[in-house]
């Protein structure tokens, strides 16, 4: 029986890398405009990082980590999420001491044993966002609009931007307090997670997909209308600011998210009914993991899900993975020359190969034809003698005399 890879899981081969480096070299590119640095954190954490950061009673920490002991006893978590790991690093390398706001970005692998279905992996991608230092609106519309400037130029049009606002502390105290009075009268028709939710998180219960859970919260009370001044006044900020910048939006007040550390602006990004990105404030959770008592903002976006969608909308991702130059050989000595030349024009910054399965010139020129190389040059005993060859270009199928002596003119005609 063959060894295949575990269930949620998939390869990234060749033929999909190239995809992947243009997503990411995307929100790299636009991370950095926007004064971003980018950050990496261990791949597995104590597990008790996210038990108090993500929140105990989420469907995370209770049902999807992959948590196991080590061999020194420890209760290690491979990690679900990137948010809480940048607030761990933050607080451990006294971030907070230095001038803010600090500005984080990653990429990292999450894990979640989920069930697995079309854009949802147990191992999956993030690209990830975290602002530390700032209670300002203004770096929530800015968050914001960074994720929907990615998507966009990533080549999907037409977003939604919901948006709503959870509160703070109290406000949040006060709503749960009428949602379950409310919930309380239609406890018997609530699906049985929603059941166990009615006491730990009824929030959640707005978020659930169920139908006829769907249908009661409908008529839910909103927090909307149970937010403090405080709380009322930065949700108008982040839409003047979202106004000024010309970012359409709609006031969703279902929208909770699935973690418990958010508090304030919460949002997601919907492209044809799928939620692309999403994120929000989480102003307690730097003090809630032993940090000073600091305010943050961030989003995350799943890199699988996005790239699925980017195919399935037909969407040309710009191929870079090309090959400038293929060299095909004709005999022992012109094998060596080819691999010295192969060599010294890789040094100049071409991207190049030669011939390594003794192919005749008619197979070289299939492969090279398959592999989407811009130019060909073949080495034979007569090229060697003469110190010049035909290099040919595979588009339009033209020849240009080059000097084997002078790589330099190579490169100049292949760039």
């Amino acid at each position: 029986m063959n060894i295949q890879a575990p269930k949620g899981t998939k390869d990234m081969l060749p033929k999909d890398a190239y995809k992947w480096h243009y997503v990411e070299n995307k929100f790299r590119e636009l991370s950095e405009q926007y004064g971003i640095k980018e950050i990496r954190t261990p791949m597995f954490e104590n597990t008790e990082l996210f038990t108090r950061g993500v929140g105990e009673t989420t469907d995370v920490v209770q049902k999807e980590m992959y948590t196991f002991e080590d061999k020194g006893g420890r209760s290690i978590t491979l990690k679900p999420e990137g948010t809480a790991p940048s607030v761990r690093a933050f607080i451990e390398s006294s971030l907070y001491n230095e001038a803010q706001p600090t500005k984080l970005y990653y990429f990292v692998p999450a894990f979640r044993y989920e069930n697995v279905q079309k854009g949802r992996l147990r191992q999956f991608h993030q690209y990830g966002v975290e602002i530390f230092g700032s209670q300002e609106a203004s770096i929530d519309a800015e968050g914001i609009s960074i994720a929907m400037r990615a998507l966009d130029e990533l080549g999907l049009k037409n977003l939604s931007l919901n948006i709503n606002s959870l509160g703070c502390p109290d406000c949040r105290k006060k709503f749960n307090d009428a949602l379950k009075s409310f919930l309380k009268e239609n406890y018997d028709n609530l699906c049985p997670t929603c059941k166990s939710r009615f006491e730990r998180n009824p929030m959640r219960i707005l978020d659930c997909k169920e139908e006829k859970c769907k249908k009661i919260a409908k008529n839910a009370p909103t927090i909307l209308d149970y937010i403090c001044d405080d709380c009322k006044n930065h949700f108008e900020e982040l839409k003047k600011y979202l106004d000024a910048i010309g970012i359409k939006y709609t006031i969703d007040p279902y929208i909770v998210r699935g973690l418990d550390y958010y508090t304030k602006t919460v949002f997601e990004i919907i492209y044809n009914d799928l939620t692309v990105c999403g994120g929000g404030r989480y102003d307690k959770l730097i003090e809630e993991l032993g940090g000073p008592d600091m305010p943050a903002f961030g989003f995350a976006t799943g890199l699988e899900r996005l790239i699925m969608t980017l195919e399935s909308e037909g969407i040309e991702i710009p191929r870079s993975d090309y090959m400038d130059l293929y060299v095909s050989t004709m005999g022992g000595d012109a094998k060596i020359e080819a691999f010295k030349i192969v060599n010294d024009l890789r040094a100049k910054g071409l991207k190049c190969d030669s011939d390594h399965m003794n192919r005749s010139v008619k197979a070289s020129m299939k492969y090279a034809n398959k592999i989407g190389v811009k130019f060909t040059v073949v080495l034979g005993e007569n090229e060697l003698q003469a110190g010049t060859a035909k290099l040919k270009r595979m588009e339009d199928g033209q020849q240009f005399e080059v000097d084997l002596k002078n790589l330099d003119s190579i490169v100049k005609i292949i760039k």
